[in-house]
């Protein structure tokens, strides 16, 4: 009787894990109903590089050659930004590790308007010890061209100042100077643009990785900073962030100045792999999310003033059947991109964050983190965001990386590209990482008691990249495969641009070790839009007005739509948010018909002063001129 009892039990306990299990899963989408969403959509694939690689793992640090397919696994990045000065964003900024090039290149299918140009730091301490992760293009000294930044493994980064008097792209038409002089030896995984101190000046946050000081691709080197993360889920022994503050420019040159003590200890030294910046509360002032590998992602709120940095540690909320790592800043997860977009329609921006979300592996979620109140960072330090991943479809993915949110179909509503994978090979290595997770925290540090992984070996290394749109049930169904814009294989970075200024949203990937792409959007259905390029003069002085000084990207600006919106009404300019993928400096909305649209628009004049300003705008592409005296000007590019 007993052993019935027992067999009884045992047979119950597995029926119960069998019916948890499959509660768990995500509701599966229909054939029919994916078809349904995806008629909105349509891409053509072309390649952005070549398709051989010289190389497929990296040189490093002999502490770390037993892993050097995991310290392998990041430095794809891209950009698209307007480099020629013909008013589109129709150029690319391609960092390919299979050779370590910094390429700038016209976007497939816009003509062959340059040949393609190499950036290098010529002049300036680099060697194979080097290796670029990311260039984030942007007007830096503000001379109303746009210059191009670059950052690195082995070295703080580099900007490539635009020279000459010419719009012709090349590599001698780029200078390179120092951001942080003498150069100091970082590994930056992630870089965002954002006037943190409200100056009136964009300002540069800089995500590192391995500790400050670790030369971790020099085959001679020796140190103890060679060394992994303290913890799988808080680990705070990694790089250390910076804001860096912009002081002056003036011709071929540009200073920048670290806030000092800008992040906290327990904030700073996280294992960051994404940076984002928008303003969340409505105060002109740009929040920042940092994304940390190990351990806890920080939401910080922005209480600065100009000259002085000050960011407050933000939490959320845990309710009743809340998980911890479900909560704003309590999560142990693996973050790897960040970005904002409202994704429940009360124009407050949302956040949604990459994680590791593996079936049968490291089974974590991605977050949507949606609003709960207009006024989401509360006095208490409380920030009122839940996640709501599961309900809207978008826990789950892969091993996730940069993501971004556009409106593809030009309707209002929004949706989500993001890039998967880890690295490709054809054993599976899940097994023992799993025993990895599981160890003891104390030997974590040490890459000697790490298992082997080498060139062959795999860890989610066949994902597939969601393109998550939203159906009639309210929740997002990932059409990537119907698209043909899955791309399998490790991918790291997604840059969104309306390249030839038709209205409809087109996007670019780099992969990692392999051929990255562009999509061109080539849905039939065209619908009335709403693009808008918003520029600042770089002076305040002379008159105020709009005219009369250069132009830079109104970086941190806000356009919301008062009448003819299709349904997204509110755009902020923060291009470089997430992990290695640049979007360009731009605003695009579908509109609800073919009439104007009232629109206001907010900004920082470049002594730091706030504006706000109603316009009307028919549909199409508009340049806009922000003046200091809250004045707007049509330009023509």
């Amino acid at each position: 009787m007993t052993r019935l009892r027992t067999s009884a039990a045992a047979i119950c306990s597995v029926v119960l894990a069998v019916a948890s299990w499959r509660l768990a899963e995500l509701p599966a989408s229909s054939d029919a109903e994916r078809a349904h969403v995806a008629e909105r959509f349509a891409f053509q694939r072309e390649p952005l590089n070549g398709a051989a690689g010289a190389r497929s793992v990296r040189v490093v640090a002999p502490a770390f050659q037993k892993i050097d397919h995991w310290i392998s696994s990041v430095g794809a990045g891209v950009a698209l930004a307007d480099l020629d000065g013909n008013g589109r964003a129709d150029d690319a900024c391609l960092v390919d590790p299979r050779d370590d090039s910094v390429t700038l290149r016209p976007v497939p299918g816009t003509g062959t308007r340059y040949p393609v140009a190499a950036l290098a730091p010529a002049g300036l301490p680099y060697d194979a010890t080097m290796a670029p992760m990311g260039c984030v293009p942007s007007d830096y000294n503000e001379d109303g061209r746009t210059d191009v930044l670059v950052y690195y493994w082995g070295r703080s980064p580099v900007v490539f100042l635009r020279s000459g008097a010419g719009a012709q792209v090349s590599a001698g038409a780029f200078t390179p100077r120092e951001l942080v002089s003498p150069y100091q030896v970082w590994s930056t995984n992630a870089l965002t643009l954002a006037d943190v101190d409200t100056d009136g000046h964009v300002d540069i946050v800089v995500g590192n990785y391995f500790p400050d000081r670790a030369r971790v691709l020099d085959p001679r080197a020796h140190q103890q900073e060679l060394r992994m993360q303290r913890s799988m889920s808080d680990a705070h022994n990694g790089g250390t962030d910076r804001v860096l503050l912009f002081r002056s420019a003036g011709g071929d040159t540009v200073s920048y100045a670290e806030a000092k003590g800008a992040f906290a200890p327990e904030v700073a030294d996280g294992w960051t792999l994404a940076l984002g910046a928008q303003d969340l509360d409505g105060d002109g002032r740009p929040e920042l999310y940092m994304g940390n590998d190990f351990g806890p992602d920080r939401l910080l709120r922005n209480l600065s003033t100009p000259g002085k940095v000050r960011l407050e540690l933000m939490r959320g909320v845990r309710h009743f059947g809340t998980p911890k790592s479900k909560v704003v800043g309590a999560d142990s997860f693996k973050g790897m991109g960040v970005v904002f977009s409202d994704l429940n329609g009360d124009e407050v921006p949302d956040m949604f964050v990459s994680n590791i979300t593996e079936n049968y592996a490291l089974h974590e979620s991605n977050f949507a983190f949606l609003s709960t109140r207009q006024k989401p960072l509360g006095d208490d330090g409380v920030a009122h965001y839940d996640d709501e991943s599961e309900s809207l479809g978008v826990s789950r993915s892969g091993w996730g990386w940069d993501v971004k949110a556009g409106d593809f179909a030009g309707d209002g509503d929004v949706q989500l590209v993001q890039a998967t994978g880890f690295i490709q090979g054809t054993v599976d290595r899940w097994p023992q990482l799993q025993e990895l997770a599981l160890t003891n925290d104390d030997l974590l540090a040490n890459p000697a008691n790490w298992p082997r992984l080498r060139p062959g070996d795999d860890l989610s290394g066949h994902d597939t990249n969601p393109f998550w749109a939203r159906g009639a049930d309210g929740r997002f169904h990932d059409v990537a495969e119907r698209l043909g814009v899955e791309d399998p294989g490790p991918t790291r970075s997604i840059a969104l641009a309306d390249v030839d200024h038709d209205g409809r949203l087109d996007f670019a990937v780099a992969n990692q070790w392999r051929q990255s792409y562009s999509y061109r959007n080539v849905r039939t259905a065209q619908r009335p839009y709403l693009g808008l390029t918003l520029l600042r003069p770089a002076s305040c002085a002379a008159g105020g007005t709009a005219g009369g000084a250069a132009r830079t990207a109104a970086v941190g600006a806000t356009a919301t739509l008062r009448s003819g919106a299709a349904g997204l009404r509110v755009g902020q300019v923060y291009p470089a948010n997430g992990h290695g993928g640049v979007s360009s400096p731009e605003l695009l909305f579908g509109l609800s018909g073919t009439g104007a649209a009232a629109v206001t628009l907010t900004w920082r004049d470049a002594c730091g002063a706030r504006h706000s300003a109603d316009t009307t705008l028919t549909p199409g592409w508009h340049s806009l001129a922000l003046g200091a005296d809250g004045s707007i000007e049509k330009v023509t590019p």
